[in-house]
Parts: structure tokens; sequence; C-alpha cells
């Protein structure tokens, strides 16, 4: 297949050549291969695609939609991704090594995710009226404006339907940015949103590094930024926002925890390890990659949740049977080999994994891993990876095993897995976390979706996630005694 190579941001409706003349080359994690390259926008890209946005704003082919409509147009686009899944599919795991199984999975999730921010926009009344003896307010929900959407590599289509999704909803228009490992499918998708009837400048798309992105969000244009990344970045995006007391949502890292109570199965919980502990090759935000168990099953517990890790086929993304394809990048790769040797250093016990598959000569490929013997306090167990590592702690009782999970930095995900469903219930409230699953690992685009403490700042999904793009006013009438 022959590399695609783009040298075009989206702007106003249309695809125009791009200003900056730095390129970045997209490989192919599985194989090391140049599959694409890609334009790093410049300021001058990141100025034109914000003007196209504020100016689309502005017109009333788009400010003066209805929430109907604006409905109609997002389920247009759900349409034609899922049209369009097997293609976009495969440019995701071309570029980020997610198995081609998920890719199909994750196009039809996003999809959903449109349509249920459609159907919300019609639910939710944009205006409504609280009456009391001296007044009567008239509260309006109205687009919060000119939103920049940066969306990470891991999830590069699902994540920005969270944002994307809400934002039009709402009646904002977009800049979006996404990473430069996954630039790809998003032109794909310009080109859907084209063909969705969108009017021209309500969806705009500048390809870039963290240069582009830290532009985008100083640019006076914009009146929210919705990022996905990590910590770090998250604190320079939150300082630069306070900065111009403009809105954020941040969706950051974390470590969260899985708690195997003492009356749960060992075996009933095999399955679950790694969709649980290390989806997408561990690089979920919200992966379990810490696992707390009872001490005195904790080394059955160890060897379960190994067996289960080694078991899961390692592989070309593009096979059927895979489980656990390449990481993103060399870079990734190096970060990850670095931890497992931080963990060893920190007499941490390996107990499988911890190289590169022999098998595999090319690619960025890591053995599943998984560390015993660990405490709470070793970097491997705080720190967040973003790898196929994980790391088993033990604990005495529920008391115990409530304050390991919450001793952390983070608060993002979590899961309890147990026989009896209402104690793990009472347990997972209180796990400082945004969100924590029992016996239940997947999400729900009704619950929303954020993090406590580092893990980030605001919600993405359900009602929450749709006004995050809106501001309140309010209108005062005379009332009635």
């Amino acid at each position: 297949m022959p590399a695609e190579v783009r040298n075009s941001i989206f702007v106003g409706g249309r695809f125009v050549a791009a200003h900056a003349s730095a390129v970045h080359a997209v490989i192919n994690p599985a194989t090391e291969e140049v599959i694409g390259a890609v334009p790093v926008g410049d300021q001058e890209d990141v100025s034109r695609a914000v003007g196209g946005a504020r100016a689309a704003l502005r017109d009333p082919s788009w400010s003066r939609t209805s929430s109907k409509q604006r409905a109609s147009l997002l389920r247009r686009l759900a349409d034609l991704l899922e049209a369009h899944r097997d293609d976009m599919a495969l440019l995701l795991t071309r570029q980020n090594g997610l198995t081609i199984g998920s890719s199909r999975v994750s196009v039809v999730k996003t999809a959903a995710s449109y349509r249920y921010y459609a159907g919300l926009a019609e639910s939710i009344e944009t205006e409504e009226v609280r009456a009391s003896t001296a007044a009567h307010t008239l509260v309006r929900r109205e687009p919060i404006g000119v939103a920049a959407l940066i969306v990470p590599w891991n999830g590069p289509q699902s994540l920005l339907s969270w944002k994307l999704g809400p934002a039009l909803a709402a009646g904002c228009t977009a800049v979006i940015k996404p990473a430069l490992e996954t630039t790809l499918d998003g032109y794909l998708l310009m080109e859907l949103v084209a063909e969705a009837g969108f009017p021209d400048g309500v969806v705009n798309l500048v390809p870039g590094g963290a240069q582009t992105g830290a532009m985008l969000v100083a640019d006076d244009g914009v009146d929210k930024v919705a990022f996905t990344g990590s910590t770090e970045a998250g604190r320079q995006i939150a300082l630069a926002c306070a900065q111009r007391l403009i809105p954020a949502t941040l969706e950051l890292g974390g470590k969260s925890a899985a708690i195997v109570l003492d009356d749960a199965s060992l075996a009933g919980f095999a399955p679950m390890v790694v969709g649980v502990c290390s989806p997408n090759t561990g690089q979920v935000c919200r992966a379990c990659t810490r696992v707390l168990v009872p001490e005195f099953r904790y080394d059955e517990a160890v060897e379960i949740i190994a067996g289960a890790m080694a078991a899961a086929p390692v592989g070309d993304p593009m096979r059927p049977d895979t489980v656990f394809g390449p990481v993103v990048s060399r870079r990734q790769r190096d970060r990850i080999e670095e931890y497992i040797a931080i963990g060893l250093a920190a007499g941490a016990k390996l107990v499988v994994g911890g190289g590169r598959p022999a098998r595999h000569d090319r690619g960025y490929y890591v053995d599943p891993t998984v560390f015993g013997n660990v405490t709470n306090d070793m970097r491997i167990a705080r720190e967040e990876i973003f790898g196929p590592v994980v790391v088993v702690l033990p604990y005495r009782d529920d008391d115990d095993a409530v304050s390991i999970a919450n001793d952390s930095d983070f608060g993002l995900g979590g899961f309890i897995y147990t026989a009896d469903v209402e104690r793990g219930t009472a347990l997972a409230r209180r796990i400082e976390t945004g969100s924590i699953g029992v016996n239940y690992a997947a999400m729900t685009m009704e619950g929303p979706f954020g993090g406590y403490k580092q893990s980030g700042l605001g919600k993405e999904l359900g009602p929450e996630g749709l006004a995050a793009y809106q501001n309140v006013k309010s209108i005062y009438r005379p009332g009635t005694r």
C-alpha cells in the first residue's frame, strides 16, 4: 500500500495547502514502515483554522440552526462513519497498532457517540423558566463558542467524538488538533464531515505536535479547550487557559486500581485480566494497572494474573486472533522498557514478560509483563507506564484495600471484582476516582467520565459532557405575587 502523503489542513469546509514547511512521517508501529506524511501546523495554519471557526460561529447557516437540525447532521456523520468503518479501522490500526477487531468496534462506538449527542441535543431544553414571587428567571443555554479539541493517539476517533459530538450538539464550532502519530484518520473524518453537510468552517483540522497545540490554546479566538493526554501537558494547558480565563476540560493520566475481594473467584477474574488491566496493549488512561488482591491469596492470584497476560497472543494487529499488538512508537517502547528496569532495580519480582517477543524482529513490541512483590511506594506502582505492564499488590482487609487504592496522585478509573455486588458497590463509594466498575469494566455514554486529583478537570460523556460546551445566561423578568 503506497504511503499517504498529505500537505493540507482542513479550513472553511475544504482542504487547503498548509503554510508550514515541517513534515512528520507517520510510521506503522507493527512494521516500522513509513505509511504517510502530514504537515506540522505553524502559527499561520492555526490562525487560519481558528479564523474559519469564528467566521462559521457567526454565520447564520450555523448560528441559526435548531437543535433538531444539528442532531440530523450528527446522525448523518454517524451513518457515514459506519459506512466507512473498514477504511477508518484500517487507518487506526496502521497508525497506532490497535488490533483490527478493536479498531472496528471503536468506529462503531464512535458513531454511537455522535448519535447519543444528537439525541441529547433534541431532548434537553435550551431554555427553562424558574419562577419566584419576585421575578421569573429565564435560564438560557448557549454555545460557548470556538472549541479547541486536542486528542491523543491511543483513541483518536472515539476520544474525539466525546468532544466533537457535544460541541456540535451545543452549536459550537471546532478546531481539531490530532496527535501526529494518528492524523491520517482525521483527514478521512473531515471528508465525512463535508459529505454530511456541516456548513463550511464548523469543523476544522490542523495537524501538529505540542507546539501546534500550544499555539491553538493561546489563540484569542478560542473560547474553550478540551484535551486528553498526559498530566504534565494538562498542567501547561490549564495554566494557559487560566491566564486567558477560558474553561478547559482535561482528561489526564491514571494509575487505577482493580480490587479483587476475598469472596471472589480468581478463576472467574482470569478472563477479565487483559480487558480490565491492559486494554489496547496497556495504552489506555483508565487501565487498572495496579491489581490489589488479598494477602492470603497473593501467590495464587499472581500466578493466575500472570498466566492470563502470558496466554494472550502477541503479534500482527491485523490478525483477528491478536490481543496485544505493538505499542505506538519506538519512544513509547523505550519508556516502557525503562520502567521495567526501574521495577527490577526497586526489588519487584518479574513474574512474566519484561522483554521483547523473540519472534518479532520488527515493530515496537513489548512482552505482556507482570510484577509481583510490589509495594505501593515503588515508581512502577505510582507512575503511569502506558504499556502492557501490570503490578500486583497484597492487602489485608477492605479498609487496607481502600487505603492502597486511594494512595495515588491519580483518580481516573477503577474496578472491583466480588461475589457480592452490593458489598462491591459500598466499597466503590469509598474509592477516590472519577469512575469505577463493579464486576463490569465497560463504560456507558450516559455516565460522566473524568478524573479526580491529577487525572484531570471536568467531565466528558453524559449530559455533563454537553454542558461543558454551553454558557448559561439568566434573563430576569417581572414575576407575579
